[in-house]
């Protein structure tokens, strides 16, 4: 995996290309492919922001975003494990951080 360039703000690191999808698999072992978004430095954690992918639809079109925290690095420094974001105030704050340093790149409404 290539670096992760700069971003628009000293905490966002957007993807090196557009349309990466990775694909993850849950707790239940079914396998969910995920638009990579960037990710936003919080409070020394990384948190990766994703875009569900489906055949029927495009990435995005359902409005939905899911927050990743990176859990793991590998020997590059690069995200290897992530887990869900599950408390609801870091999840606000570090939306709210995405929003403001892709404020060029995406549109929330």
């Amino acid at each position: 995996m290539a670096d992760i360039r700069e971003g628009s703000s000293p905490n966002f690191a957007p993807p090196v290309e557009e349309g990466v999808v990775f694909q993850f698999e849950d707790e239940k072992g079914d396998i969910e492919s995920l638009e990579f978004l960037g990710l936003v430095l919080h409070n020394d954690h990384r948190y990766g922001f994703f875009f569900p992918v489906e055949e029927d639809l495009p990435a995005g079109s359902s409005g939905e975003v899911l927050i990743l925290e990176v859990t793991e690095l590998d020997e590059e420094g690069q995200p290897a494990s992530f887990e869900l974001l599950v408390d609801e105030g870091v999840a606000q704050e570090v939306y709210d951080a995405f929003v403001e340093a892709t404020k060029d790149i995406y549109r929330f409404v």
